[in-house]
């Protein structure tokens, strides 16, 4: 049988290659931050209330990314908001480098924020035109398994960096090579072209304007959906950005593990979140979007509750670190090909990109809350309550969530 990905024409499988590398790309210089707290805690005697700030301006400013992102994606084109997105996420990511304190490294990774959520934006939307829609879900899914791919990348360079480095300089050269990602833009200059949907949609996109299509988003017709999809995504990225911003600084400060043991520990989890992302997107084509995306997060939230609220032994700790990968992952697997199938073409990156990230919006708030409440809950707690509330979300969300498997991509409200 003809594998979902030699189905692909050639054309089809260098865009699902300059998606799937974006969102690695992204995913390291989102993640440097993460590993890098614990270190500046103690060379700035930062807080961490300071620090969840941080990524949650961080996840803020990629919200408004995003929406301005999907916006001009239905004006100017998919490819190339996906250039300047990456362009600008690697430069703010490098310049993170050389602050010297809260208020200066709050700035750059703020606007680190607005490439980060303008990557996904027109990345995910592009990948879902452009493939058939029998393999879309996994397609998407698979573009998104570079997010844990990325995140091994910063795992090894935060591995290597500070094995080899002294901690108070080897933060400052992890942000560095956040600058690399610029280079992958070269290569998509010449070999990636714009979707056929984009283009079909050209005439409808010219009658009702940019203002137009804002309003779309919001008019009787589609409001419901770009509800349910904000909401989806608000609780899958609240419980997703949690377990990302706050799992290292868990396990070196509650558990007391070493950078070696750490990067081991976080390697379990990584690993399955790579098979959660290629498992549910399968799941997602077999099964349907609402049933993977239900099952997803009713085994999150169980997992992230035994591995915060619980007194394990620290070999039952790793393995957990399998499964809880596996479900929050899974989750945003689907988003992909469920948001591109939800709406017709000349709105689809700006109502994508704004149920994506106005969810995020709201979701990024979650790892400020739990710095937040970590100084009377205790960080654990405060760990497994705000993702498991999250996570109650998706499911709930998930029962009234129209099924789109399958379902032939609009051209038009």
């Amino acid at each position: 049988m003809q594998s979902w990905y030699s189905s692909m024409a050639p054309a089809q499988r260098r865009t699902f290659w300059a998606c799937f590398l974006g969102w690695v790309l992204d995913a390291m210089d989102v993640q440097f931050f993460a590993f890098v707290i614990p270190t500046l805690l103690t060379v700035w005697g930062m807080t961490k209330t300071q620090a969840g700030v941080i990524g949650t301006s961080a996840l803020i400013s990629s919200a408004i990314g995003g929406v301005i992102a999907g916006l001009l994606a239905d004006r100017i084109g998919r490819v190339r908001v996906l250039k300047l997105a990456i362009l600008w996420f690697s430069l703010f990511t490098g310049l993170s480098a050389f602050t010297h304190g809260f208020h200066q490294l709050l700035f750059t990774r703020s606007l680190q924020g607005l490439g980060f959520g303008g990557e996904w934006a027109a990345g995910a939307i592009l990948i879902g035109e452009v493939v058939d829609r029998r393999i879309r879900g996994r397609a998407v899914g698979s573009v998104q398994a570079g997010w844990p791919v990325g995140y091994a990348l910063a795992s090894l360079a935060y591995w290597a960096l500070y094995s080899a480095l002294p901690e108070s300089m080897a933060w400052r050269v992890l942000f560095l090579l956040g600058l690399l990602p610029g280079l992958l833009v070269l290569w998509m200059r010449r070999n990636i072209k714009e979707s056929e949907a984009f283009e079909a949609a050209a005439v409808y996109r010219e009658k009702i304007g940019l203002f137009g299509t804002f309003a779309l988003i919001f008019s009787p017709g589609v409001f419901r959906l770009t509800a349910f999809a904000s909401l989806m995504a608000a609780g899958a990225l609240g419980g997703n950005y949690t377990i990302l911003t706050w799992l290292v600084t868990y396990l070196r400060q509650t558990q007391g593990l070493t950078v070696s043991m750490t990067t081991a520990y976080l390697a379990v989890n990584i690993f399955g979140s790579f098979c959660g992302y290629v498992g549910m997107a399968h799941l997602s084509d077999g099964l349907g979007r609402r049933k993977t995306f239900a099952l997803s997060a009713a085994g999150a939230t169980l997992t992230v509750l035994l591995y915060t609220q619980l007194k394990l032994p620290m070999t039952i700790l790793l393995l957990l670190g399998f499964p809880l990968g596996l479900f929050q992952s899974g989750i945003v697997s689907g988003m992909g090909a469920c948001f591109t199938e939800l709406f017709p073409a000349q709105i689809r990156g700006s109502a994508g990109g704004f149920s994506y990230n106005s969810g995020r919006g709201i979701g990024a708030m979650v790892p400020a809350a739990v710095g937040m409440t970590s100084t009377s809950m205790g960080l654990a707690p405060s760990i497994g309550v705000w993702a498991a509330l999250s996570y109650v979300l998706v499911f709930v969300v998930a029962i009234f969530l129209p099924e789109t498997r399958n379902k032939e991509l609009e051209v038009h409200v």
